[in-house]
């Protein structure tokens, strides 16, 4: 048996769980053929350029709001959800988890 004194956890990969779903959905659909990882790359680098974001980032939530942004786009441009229903989605999503009392699930109504 080993001695695990002075091991700590390592830190988790990303900070917030939709971090990691919306990183996810991305693999996912570049896996899916939707998009190359060389387009996804110039789309994104593009975002945060426009965003001013040329420093080292840590993968926070500026980060991750431009990757969202870049997702959005790519999905608008290839026809699957537009601007509006984009934005539609997050307005739900968002009066969902603002209604739902703090531990439990947050569902989206229909």
């Amino acid at each position: 048996m080993s001695d695990c004194a002075g091991i700590s956890a390592p830190e988790p990969v990303f900070a917030e769980p939709w971090h990691a779903q919306v990183f996810a959905l991305t693999v996912q659909l570049n896996e899916a053929g939707r998009f190359t990882w060389a387009d996804w790359v110039q789309r994104f680098s593009a975002t945060l350029k426009r965003h001013g974001l040329n420093r080292e980032l840590d993968g926070g939530e500026d980060y991750f709001r431009a990757w969202l942004e870049t997702l959005e786009q790519v999905l608008a441009d290839d026809g699957t959800a537009s601007r509006a229903e984009a934005e539609g989605m997050r307005s739900r999503w968002e009066e969902a988890y603002l209604s739902t009392p703090h531990g439990a699930p947050v569902h989206l109504q229909g």
